[in-house]
């Protein structure tokens, strides 16, 4: 049975499980439970820590698991990213007064306060830059300089309203941008294990879904080419008579981001009855 580790609490818990749901696994019943067995599709999903996930999947007592790519390079385990899950989105970044530390040199010799100590450790040695010392906080890093413990922070950012609330300027280069990612241990190679084929394939499916559409529409014979032109779908779009031999109906997956500029182009081109439809899931 596959073992599959899923942050049980944080920013990254509720969109993991509305993906593990949309792609048809069985969804926990209640917030206090740690481990659901779905017997059905051969799966056991074990609700941890987010910053423990990457810790179980290097240690290979899970097979995979969901957290965020910051936890995973933090982790020092030997897990590997295979899948990004386009939620969690948010930026690495240094922080300090203004006044004080505005460039990634000037790091150097100050002390630096972080959550991801691992990961801060890497980028400022890969960088050439030496800290007096990385203190490791967990959690509220952006109070560290104004109690005197640090110069510097880095820590996770989304809008950096935390950061500027305490007097601090965001500077630099970003160290890293994260989001979700589905992890593996590192022998799980594509048809090691069925099951982890089929939950990628799954996942793979809603990720897809959700960044596109079905667009339906008719348009006159002498415009099928450059309707056709303007929502070539994924592979060709599927084009049928109508009963009306003078029309013809068109189905293509497009993007969903694009499907109002689209809906316009076609309708310039002599498209009419236009519908656009949610995909929930789709192999591909």
């Amino acid at each position: 049975m596959l073992r599959i580790a899923v942050p049980n609490k944080g920013s990254l818990s509720e969109p993991a499980a509305q993906l593990l749901t949309a792609a048809g696994y069985a969804k926990r019943p209640d917030s206090r439970q740690l481990v659901v067995v779905d017997e059905a599709n051969e799966i056991e999903f074990f609700y941890l820590r987010p910053r423990d996930v990457a810790v179980y999947v290097g240690k290979g007592t899970v097979d995979a698991g969901i957290t965020g790519r910051d936890l995973l390079l933090d982790s020092g385990t030997e897990a590997v990213e295979h899948l990004a899950l386009g939620f969690g989105g948010s930026t690495f970044r240094f922080a300090a007064r203004a006044d004080e530390v505005s460039t990634l040199e000037q790091i150097d010799g100050k002390r630096i306060a972080t959550s991801y100590p691992l990961l801060v450790g890497n980028y400022l040695k890969d960088h050439d830059v030496t800290p007096s010392a990385v203190v490791r906080l967990d959690g509220a890093v952006e109070s560290a300089i104004r109690l005197g413990v640090a110069d510097v922070v880095a820590d996770v950012v989304s809008t950096g309203t935390t950061l500027r609330a305490a007097g601090l300027t965001i500077f630099g280069d970003p160290l890293l941008k994260s989001e979700g990612v589905l992890i593996r241990r590192p022998e799980l190679v594509e048809g090691a294990k069925p099951g982890f084929d089929v939950l990628v394939r799954r996942m793979e499916g809603v990720l897809v879904a959700r960044r596109y559409v079905l667009m339906d529409y008719d348009v006159p014979l002498a415009a099928v080419e450059r309707a056709v032109s303007i929502t070539p779908g994924l592979e060709s779009p599927t084009v049928s008579p109508l009963h009306d031999h003078q029309w013809a109906a068109v189905r293509a997956m497009v993007p969903k981001a694009d499907m109002n500029r689209l809906m316009d182009q076609l309708y310039e081109a002599g498209a009419r009855a236009i519908l656009v439809t949610e995909i929930t899931a789709c192999r591909l």
